[in-house]
């Protein structure tokens, strides 16, 4: 029997994730306490985001929602908490971003979390929240034409790994005497368990509870994975190993690990870590 044993949101794009018993499945991926996936993102002054491939240190800034504010914390930093609240659509400021190939319009946040960011990174930047008016779509090349929105994610609202992945990769690492890697090295939203590594790459349909998830683009990996997500350091990386056994002709030969996936199904069913799951292969 196949179940779920992790749930991850990742409130601001490229920082750290919270680890949740339960989120709600909504199409633009898990939400929590009202709060998205990747609903914040961080940007140079120019609007283009900024991430762990470039500054590292973005894995030890540290969200919590609380009862009405996302409380960030940093290393060396006081502690900073944002609103939860949308800001005034009217008189709220705004400005143009870019993520990967969409420029969008998102809300600018306040000058003292402009200040934050660029303290903590050691780089000019600011925060900007999704807006509710913009659309961003996932690609259709991928999803069969259906329109899947998505906030700051890289492409797509969801990421799915099983832990037989990992450990498939894992024992490879240690056959070489190199440290096992934890989970949090690849970010996935949705972890599962009792099927055989890759089963995820293969899979058709994935259902928990009332929903109905389609797994629709292999991963491909950045350097990200190479960085310690505990200490924002870079080393060791995985992606020699994975070079061996993981590229993928589908992804124009690219480095592979995990599945990026939709909801087909059950929008707003709540799931809960510990809930049996079926995955259902595509043969």
């Amino acid at each position: 029997m196949s179940m779920l044993t992790e749930l991850h949101l990742y409130p601001i794009k490229s920082c750290a994730g919270i680890a949740l018993r339960e989120a709600v499945l909504t199409p633009a991926g898990l939400m929590s306490e009202q709060i998205y996936d990747r609903e914040w993102m961080v940007v140079d002054l120019q609007g283009q985001f900024l991430s762990q491939r470039e500054y590292p240190a973005m894995a030890l800034i540290t969200p919590r929602i609380k009862s009405d504010t996302l409380e960030l914390r940093a290393p060396g930093m006081l502690r900073l908490e944002i609103p939860l609240g949308l800001p005034d659509p009217v008189a709220a400021p705004t400005m143009q971003v870019k993520v990967w190939d969409d420029v969008l319009m998102a809300y600018d946040c306040d000058e003292m979390t402009a200040t934050w960011f660029s303290k903590a990174l050691g780089v000019a930047c600011r925060l900007v929240r999704f807006h509710p008016d913009v659309v961003r779509t996932s690609s259709g090349k991928w999803t069969e034409g259906v329109k899947v929105p998505t906030l700051f994610a890289d492409g797509y609202p969801l990421l799915l790994i099983s832990e037989a992945s990992l450990e498939d990769l894992n024992q490879k690492l240690l056959a070489q005497d190199r440290a096992a890697l934890p989970m949090n090295r690849f970010r996935p939203n949705i972890v599962i368990n009792g099927v055989a590594a890759f089963d995820e790459d293969f899979a058709q349909t994935l259902h928990i509870g009332q929903a109905v998830l389609q797994p629709v683009k292999p991963c491909p990996r950045c350097p990200i994975p190479a960085i310690d997500q505990a200490t924002g350091r870079i080393g060791p990386d995985p992606l020699d190993i994975l070079m061996t056994y993981r590229t993928n002709p589908k992804v124009d030969g690219g480095i592979t690990f995990g599945m990026n996936a939709i909801l087909r199904e059950g929008e707003g069913t709540l799931v809960r870590v510990g809930q049996q799951v079926e995955l259902q292969l595509a043969f």
